[in-house]
């Protein structure tokens, strides 16, 4: 059985889409209607007509598309597929916080990387795509609390010079990027523009040439006038720069133990949970309605910001 034929033929016969994130594997991103970076796919959740959505990316990424379509099936290849970036922040303890800060009132901006009970207690969702507008958004006299990605909150505050107050979260797998491994790596390839994700540490973020999201990755090196490049994130976004841009040569950003950085959450959805997924219509995300219809609102406000 070749799996790739059999879920084009079961995405027909169930009505379905198939949305993958950057970091999906190859082969997963080979048979998507979609691949992109979480404002594409919320995009892409938001407008589709099909009537079942399979999302080949982590937990709270499923959990997006269902909030934005609760009469849809949204599946997601593996559901133990999780993040510590959401993980470093739960609803617990972000209600809490703000139970004990009630005096500052904050303005809640919370990362698309958390959890669906996170989304709830926040004013508004952003992503590195378009943290920098969602900001812009905000009334200058509100205090904003960040969460849970403070590398990428520490980054939006430099870009504007706008004040934040930083939750102290992070993604496992871009802490593995250091300053000794990209200097090494800019030795090894002088030629090479290097290319890294908000979420890195400062002191990586220092050595890029640019900053930015996987979907502005695209952009940067196809106008670019370099050939060569060090991409700084997982390592499945390569796949998708060497598909587009065929003429160019990339580089995954190495760690201080590996060669490339592999995401083990993103890497647990295969072509064979996809087809499963696909035919046996589960795993399915649910979500209580009471808890959807809260996050539904910060994220709708994300995407009117950023049209």
């Amino acid at each position: 059985m070749n799996l790739a034929t059999e879920i084009q033929r079961l995405k027909k016969e169930r009505n379905a889409i198939i949305l993958a994130h950057n970091y999906q594997v190859a082969e997963i991103q080979e048979v998507a209607d979609y691949v992109g970076d979480s404002l594409g796919l919320s995009y892409q959740a938001a407008q589709t007509e099909a009537q079942i959505i399979a999302f080949c990316g982590v937990h709270f990424m499923g959990e997006t598309a269902k909030i934005i379509n609760p009469n849809k099936t949204v599946l997601l290849p593996d559901l133990h597929a999780g993040c510590s970036l959401a993980d470093s922040c739960s609803a617990a303890d972000l209600q809490k916080y703000l139970q004990e800060h009630r005096d500052k009132n904050y303005y809640v901006v919370s990362y698309i990387n958390c959890s669906a009970a996170v989304k709830a207690l926040s004013d508004v969702i952003c992503t590195s795509g378009n943290a920098l507008n969602i900001l812009s958004h905000i009334p200058e006299d509100r205090r904003i609390l960040f969460v849970p990605d403070q590398n990428l909150g520490a980054w939006v505050m430099e870009q504007t010079g706008r004040p934040m107050d930083l939750w102290r979260g992070n993604c496992h797998l871009h802490l593995e990027f250091t300053r000794n491994a990209i200097e090494k790596a800019r030795q090894d390839y002088p030629q090479a523009k290097v290319v890294a994700h908000p979420e890195c540490p400062y002191a990586v973020r220092l050595l890029a040439d640019e900053v930015c999201s996987t979907e502005k990755m695209i952009a940067y090196c196809k106008n670019s006038p370099a050939t060569t490049f060090l991409i700084v994130t997982e390592e499945g976004m390569l796949h998708r720069l060497r598909r587009e841009i065929p003429n160019k040569i990339f580089i995954p950003g190495p760690t201080d133990h590996c060669a490339c950085a592999q995401c083990r959450f993103m890497k647990m959805n295969t072509l064979e949970k996809l087809y499963l997924a696909l035919r046996d219509r589960r795993p399915e995300i649910t979500l209580p309605q009471e808890l959807q219809v809260a996050a539904e609102g910060p994220l709708r406000k994300m995407l009117e910001w950023s049209r």
